[in-house]
């Protein structure tokens, strides 16, 4: 089969590796139909190392079940699943906790573990029954874009916002105007915030924002941008912070931007060692939180409202390429060409 392989920084090949099959009774093969580049793939197209057997690619798909191990019960072939960037067996304390994304048995897909990646014709999903999540719709329903973003960013832009409370009638700011900021966005105005700050500078990326819901632009950086938001917010900062992006000045203007008792929920991968801005952060009672999303946990409560209509999160998957295209997209994504490149791999 075919599937994308990373070799070192910029250098991404498609190329037929072996084919993914069951391997243990609680495996599930998938056909995959859609997958996606993520925003956590471009730290890798920029950092990688060399490596001589690269590294498979891809966390994020929906498609068809194409068999099953002997000891799989909820999943059968023929089933169109969403598959979740984490594999989880959805029995132990974690997962009863809601918490897949630390399941002691589990894992993720596309980072040279046990799984494979999705960016490829199909995978080994392992422990299936915990990790795949059946959709009531048919492979080519038109929903299929946001159905999609049910494997990871529609649920990471859910966790930030859960992470950083937000509620009904109060202030909130997103740091990032990526793909998974964009869907902060979504969360935010589905859980009733009032006033919702987008911190971005990217025309398409900030219209797409303010059509979520969005309610005011702040393009400035750093103390500029503090100042700004304060200025937004009588004086005071927002009640709810969505850290999207990871790196350093992004937490210190997230801590900065925060009002007294506020809280901030970051799922932008941290690149940074220790935390900017802690000191603040404790004399002003901020809560820090957040982690990588647990989305199996939020694809039931947030797919009726992607079935409904009522929130559109694909529509941040703003192209669309094949297999073949794949190494284009990380570079549109990477000079910002591109929100999120969706690969499409079948009808």
């Amino acid at each position: 089969m075919r599937a994308t392989v990373m070799y070192r920084a910029g250098d991404v090949r498609v190329e037929n590796v072996p084919d993914a099959t069951v391997v243990n009774p609680t495996d599930a093969l998938v056909r995959i139909t859609r997958a996606c580049i993520c925003g956590s793939d471009l730290w890798p197209y920029k950092e990688l190392e060399p490596t001589d057997t690269g590294r498979r690619m891809g966390h994020e798909a929906i498609g068809v079940v194409e068999a099953v191990g002997a000891d799989v019960r909820k999943v059968k072939k023929g089933d169109f699943v969403v598959m979740p960037f984490a594999y989880s067996d959805g029995t132990c304390a974690f997962c009863h906790e809601g918490l897949q994304t630390s399941c002691v048995h589990g894992g993720f897909f596309g980072i040279g573990g046990e799984a494979g990646g999705a960016q490829s014709e199909a995978v080994r999903v392992p422990l299936a029954d915990g990790t795949l999540f059946v959709l009531p719709v048919r492979e080519d329903d038109a929903l299929t874009r946001s159905l999609l973003t049910l494997s990871d960013v529609m649920g990471t832009g859910h966790h930030a916002a859960v992470a950083a409370k937000v509620g009904r009638g109060k202030k909130v700011a997103v740091i990032g105007d990526g793909a998974v900021g964009l869907c902060g966005v979504i969360a935010a105005k589905r859980l009733g915030a009032e006033q919702i700050i987008i911190l971005g500078r990217y025309p398409d990326r900030i219209a797409l924002a303010k059509a979520f819901g969005a309610t005011d632009v702040v393009s400035e950086r750093g103390e500029e941008a503090i100042e700004r938001v304060r200025q937004l917010t009588g004086g005071f900062g927002v009640h709810s912070v969505l850290e999207c992006v990871g790196t350093h000045q992004a937490m210190h203007t997230a801590i900065g931007i925060a009002r007294a008792g506020g809280a901030v929920g970051r799922v932008g991968v941290p690149h940074y060692e220790a935390m900017p801005a802690s000191e603040p952060a404790f004399y002003r009672n901020i809560t820090v939180s957040g982690g990588p999303a647990p989305v199996r946990a939020y694809i039931e409560e947030l797919l009726p409202d992607v079935l409904e209509g009522s929130i559109e999160p694909g529509r941040v998957l703003d192209r669309t390429v094949g297999l073949d295209g794949v190494p284009d997209g990380y570079r549109a994504m990477n000079d910002r060409e591109a929100i999120k490149v969706m690969i499409k791999l079948r009808a």
